[in-house]
């Protein structure tokens, strides 16, 4: 099975690469993460207030939370270990590449323009390979417009792309009011991909000390849904790469980021929960389902659910959330009408036997669809997942609470 692809313009050998966490912070597990099948890796971030003050520290201790994976909280720093200079972290990426085959992508994340920028060139001399600029904020300044923010985008990548050789990705959050025509100035402006989507960590409140503070949630595989829409909407519209990140956990996950348009799948909350070598599980079950559905190679399937190849381009837009709801609707109905069970909460539950063999062959023939075959070749495999599908299928509510839902 061939699992190659380009992202940035390298040559990668498979599409799973460690995005900017804590892991990267030590030599060993970026060693671990080679020899687990990692193709590239995204450092860890040098922060904009790490170059201007030399030592920043955001919280005090580590941050808080009800993560159900206390042990992926051990790998974020106390503020002590968390003073990462700008020689520390050139001379960390300089080690890496004298020990690692493979590429190391580094990462500024900054939100002001300013002369931390120009330590972009430093970086590239060190030895990364391409450059992640994450760009990260949260615009409060009610007098400012939207147009003002994006400039401010454009300005700081211009700088940043006039001092280097090697490529740059944009980390983007999705929050713009126009994102596939942004998108579309970042790479017309000179970013050779983005990366699809940040995620700010949300503060959360002591109720008993009246403290802001800092709390750190893991990303579950529903929080790819996102970045997925983004990702199948691009694909075709823009110039250079796309990855995807956050809530790509499983190999499912992996699969479907690429047949909507990424180059790329990246990786981190999955490492913190499971571990380093949860990149060879992926691979792995990656090539058996390829092994499976007889694909040879990822380039057969990259793409071909991207908005402008998949058979419902509606799908990705308003029209897929009427049909969402509308679905529900009748469905709940239906479970109503056939006696269906009520959970602890009173909400009407589905199970298989309220779907009907018409549902379960539709859902079949688009199973086959996605899989690149004719839709009359249904086998009792497409069944059988349909099913299975079916009955894992989430809790629905009544057509009445729906509704609130929407309000």
């Amino acid at each position: 099975m061939d699992l190659r692809t380009t992202y940035l313009g390298l040559k990668l050998r498979t599409p799973l690469v460690p995005s900017a966490s804590p892991l990267s912070e030590d030599l060993d597990n970026l060693k671990r993460m080679e020899d687990a099948g990692a193709s590239a890796i995204v450092f860890h971030s040098l922060f904009e207030e790490h170059i201007r003050a030399h030592g920043y520290q955001p919280h005090e201790g580590r941050p808080r939370s009800r993560e159900p994976y206390p042990k992926a909280l051990t790998y974020f720093p106390e503020p002590a270990e968390f003073e990462v200079t700008l020689e520390d972290y050139l001379a960390h990426i300089a080690h890496a590449k004298a020990a690692l085959k493979i590429p190391i992508i580094g990462s500024i994340n900054g939100s002001t323009f300013g002369s931390w920028i120009t330590y972009a060139k430093q970086i590239e001399q060190a030895g990364a390979d391409a450059l992640e600029l994450n760009i990260y904020s949260v615009p409060t300044d009610p007098n400012v417009t939207a147009d003002e923010i994006e400039i401010g985008y454009l300005t700081i990548l211009a700088s940043v792309k006039a001092q280097l050789a090697i490529p740059v990705a944009v980390k983007l959050s999705p929050y713009f009011t126009n994102l596939s025509q942004f998108a579309r100035r970042l790479t017309e402006s000179g970013a050779d991909g983005l990366v699809l989507f940040n995620r700010f960590y949300q503060p959360d409140i002591d109720l008993e000390t009246r403290e802001v503070f800092p709390n750190v949630i893991l990303s579950t595989p529903t929080a790819m849904r996102l970045p997925l829409r983004w990702i199948a909407i691009l694909r075709g519209r823009i110039r250079g790469s796309l990855a995807g990140t956050g809530g790509i956990h499983r190999a499912t996950d992996a699969l479907k980021m690429l047949m909507v348009g990424a180059d790329v799948t990246m990786l981190c909350s999955a490492l913190l929960a499971r571990g380093i070598g949860h990149i060879a599980t992926i691979e792995r079950e990656m090539r058996e389902w390829m092994e499976q559905h007889k694909y040879h190679s990822i380039e057969q399937f990259k793409g071909c659910m991207s908005q402008e190849n998949c058979p419902d381009p509606a799908a990705f837009e308003r029209a897929q959330y009427l049909r969402s709801v509308s679905t529900a609707r009748v469905r709940s109905a239906r479970t109503a009408s056939l006696g269906g069970t009520k959970d602890a909460s009173g909400a009407l539950c589905l199970d298989v036997g309220t779907v009907t063999r018409r549902e379960l062959r539709e859902r079949a023939v688009e199973l086959v669809v996605e899989d690149g075959r004719p839709a009359r070749e249904a086998a009792n495999s497409d069944w059988e997942q349909a099913k299975g599908e079916a009955s894992s299928a989430p809790e629905m509510a009544t057509g009445t609470e729906h509704t609130k839902a929407e309000l």
